[in-house]
């Protein structure tokens, strides 16, 4: 099959598209504000702060001809401790994809690559947190087995952000 797209590992120099790519996704929303000196500095340096965090990150990118390639979807995970003593696992973060990209089955490959890579590591878990204005990433989450907790977050930022608490538990590999 012949995909639209290629997804990769990302880059420091991959910055500029990764925050132009939230960008779009958040000027969706109203009042979604993205400030990236004053809160997400890391997607300055998006591969080597999640390596730092024990976690991996990819891009998926179109091949617009002689435009070049654009970052069109994103994603990965950071190492997580479960709260409770458990067994560790991965959250997911930073899962975008461009709105004229979705429903083509990129945000499906990309949370694909976070399981694998979670299962890899023998993870129990998958966990993440989703801003109340994403319904349809919800709905898309829901589908895949998260699980919505009772758990919400204020992040007392520009965009007055609060965000569900979802939750995939793996099963073990026999």
């Amino acid at each position: 099959m012949n995909l639209p797209w290629t997804i990769r590992e990302a880059r420091d120099d991959d910055a500029l598209d990764v925050i132009e790519l939230i960008g779009s996704v958040f000027g969706e929303y109203t009042n979604c504000v993205l400030d990236v000196d004053g809160e997400l500095p890391e997607l300055r340096r998006v591969a080597s702060y999640y390596a730092e965090l024990g976690g991996e990150f990819w891009v998926a990118e179109r091949d617009l001809g002689d435009l070049g390639k654009r970052i069109v979807g994103m994603g990965g995970y950071s190492a997580k401790e479960d709260a409770a003593g458990g067994p560790p696992g991965v959250e997911l973060r930073k899962l975008y994809v461009h709105r004229r990209e979705r429903k083509t089955g990129l945000g499906r490959a990309i949370i694909e690559r976070v399981e694998a890579a979670a299962r890899n590591r023998r993870a129990a878990f998958i966990d993440l947190w989703s801003d109340t204005r994403f319904a349809t990433a919800h709905a898309f989450y829901e589908r895949r087995g998260y699980v919505r907790g009772p758990s919400t977050r204020d992040l007392h930022d520009l965009s007055k952000s609060v965000e569900f608490y979802f939750k995939k538990t793996l099963a073990p590999e026999r």
